[in-house]
């Protein structure tokens, strides 16, 4: 089995750096000679080398440490303006330079890597300078900031007389490869606002949340998905109160209420349901699915409380990019809302912030506590969720919830509506940062022919040989579903093979389309088991 590993290893490395190229397996062996190649790292006793790597010259040659040739490649490709003299492309690597000083907080890159400049024009004559910043959502809780710094940096150039900067955001899309419902194939991010447990103010933080996050300038739609007890046509009042149906299109057209898009079975004229499970996961889906939504940066979906039919329903339709958990300081609450933090961890889905509802009240000077403390910093302690809010007991957040009108919205200056607004900056960042990282945890190296990984959530990245990624595929096409048995062999895919496109699903894996035209589904858990690629010694200056 080795020779047959080795023999393999041979013809990859031949193929890849011509007839000279060979495998080194031993300590004593001389250094061989520095490649534009990597080597595939097979090892056949798994027990004695658990993370799959090479032994070269007695050593672990180190799988993250990036190629200078791969560095100095990437560097290169820096964004293009207009422009064509020497003069000019001087000009524009100052305005790129000087604009790379800027550092995104949430990302900790600076915004020229991160690809938000956009359209940049200089006008030598007049010393005046545009460009665009395409920021990844228009809630952006730092747009004025980066508005105002990249005034600042760009306009202490020598030669700049005038900067003109327009602020503006990446188009809604989902992060999701698969065939998806034509009403959800333009939404940025759904959000669940969830807990196991009924009673403990899911409706309130999810409706308030909403009308937050439009108050920060995005488009957002709400769905209730609590057919037995719908609460949105209470807590909001809009003036067309039944959903009404596009008979081309057969599609639903969502109401709206100060601007945000909403969608519930109470306004389907039906009131509450009485129905079994199989009915109700059917409603819900032809709800989310047919309605009409539109472009929205943000769905927050009002989750029913259980982690049964519905629940799963849910999340199996939906590409959930995060989930909020609420929850209240009884003992009783921590218990049902761990199921739900649970089913969510298998689910792939992020919780990235816990609301601990009716915490406290003040009254005589004093603050009491009458339901105890500790739920929700223990769900955040035993679950690793990064950030905890908490809302007052306050009769106000109660009376809006009845009268119709979101407290964010009635009185944006209260100590609920500022909770309000540090959860949502909270949720704009996680979901950019969810979307960042599943946009680029797996992409293809075309100077390495690698495949790189760097799975969300984790600080380490690693190489894969392509051909070992399609071999590896566990699908029906590739495996005998009775017995287990390897359709696909070692020698039907070849070895210099390169996938034509890498599009993430969700935040759990990536499809791989493949010149044969197979598209493979690649689970991140499987790719963090295949057998890893390794870099040969850096090049030479002549190489590079």
């Amino acid at each position: 089995m080795m020779s047959q590993t080795v023999h393999h290893l041979h013809s990859y490395l031949r193929s890849r750096a011509g007839a000279g190229a060979c495998l080194v397996l031993s300590p004593s062996s001389p250094r061989p000679p520095p490649r534009r190649l990597v080597c595939i790292a097979t090892v056949s006793d798994r027990s004695s080398n658990p993370n799959n790597v090479l032994m070269w010259r007695g050593r672990v040659v180190s799988h993250n440490r990036l190629s200078v040739a791969a560095a100095k490649a990437s560097s290169s490709s820096a964004p293009q303006a207009a422009g064509s003299s020497m003069g000019g492309e001087t000009l524009e690597k100052d305005v790129y330079k000087a604009l790379s000083q800027i550092i995104d907080p949430d990302f900790g890159t600076d915004i020229v890597s991160c690809g938000f400049v956009k359209d940049l024009v200089i006008d030598q004559a007049l010393g005046e300078v545009s460009f665009r910043l395409e920021l990844t959502t228009p809630a952006c809780p730092v747009k004025d900031m980066f508005e105002k710094q990249a005034n600042e940096v760009v306009a202490v150039l020598p030669w700049v007389k005038k900067v003109n900067v327009t602020m503006s955001a990446q188009p809604a899309k989902p992060i999701f490869a698969g065939q998806l419902p034509p009403g959800l194939s333009r939404i940025s991010s759904i959000v669940a606002v969830s807990s196991c447990k009924g009673g403990v103010g899911k409706s309130t933080v999810a409706v308030n949340l909403a009308y937050t996050l439009a108050g920060m300038g995005a488009r957002v739609g709400i769905f209730d998905a609590d057919v037995y007890g719908p609460s949105l046509p209470t807590m909001v009042n809009p003036e067309s109160r039944i959903l009404e149906m596009d008979p081309e299109k057969k599609s639903i057209i969502p109401t709206e209420y100060l601007g945000v898009k909403l969608v519930s079975f109470g306004f389907a004229g039906q009131g509450r349901a009485i129905m079994r499970g199989p009915m109700v996961s059917g409603v819900i889906n032809q709800l989310l699915t047919t309605t009409e939504w539109g472009e929205l940066d943000y769905l927050v979906i009002d989750m029913p409380p259980g982690t049964g039919d519905i629940q799963l329903t849910l999340c199996q339709i939906a590409p959930l990019t995060a989930a909020v958990i609420v929850t209240t300081p009884q003992k009783l609450a921590f218990i049902d809302v761990a199921k739900g933090v649970r089913m969510f961890s298998k689910l792939k889905v992020p919780c990235v912030a816990v609301v601990e509802n009716m915490c406290h009240f003040d009254a005589d000077g004093k603050r009491y506590y009458p339901f105890g403390k500790g739920s929700g910093s223990q769900v955040v302690q035993q679950f690793g969720i990064p950030h905890l809010f908490d809302l007052p007991i306050r009769p106000t957040l109660s009376a809006s919830g009845d009268s119709g009108v979101p407290e964010v919205v009635s009185d944006p200056l209260s100590e609920v509506a500022r909770t309000f607004q540090d959860l949502g900056v909270c949720v704009v960042q996680q979901c950019a940062k969810i979307r960042q990282q599943v946009s680029t945890a797996v992409t293809y190296d075309k100077y390495l022919k690698a495949i790189r990984v760097k799975v969300p959530n984790s600080d380490e990245e690693f190489l894969l040989h392509p051909a070992t990624v399609r071999r590896n595929d566990r699908s029906a096409q590739s495996v005998d579903e009775w017995t287990g048995e390897q359709k696909i062999q070692f020698g039907d895919v070849a070895e210099d093979i390169e996938p034509e496109e890498i599009r993430p699903m969700g935040n759990y894996a990536v499809s791989i389309t493949w010149p044969d035209g197979f598209s493979q589904i690649a689970p991140y858990d499987q790719l963090e088991t295949i057998e890893r690629l390794v870099e040969v010694p850096p090049l030479s200056a002549v190489e590079v």
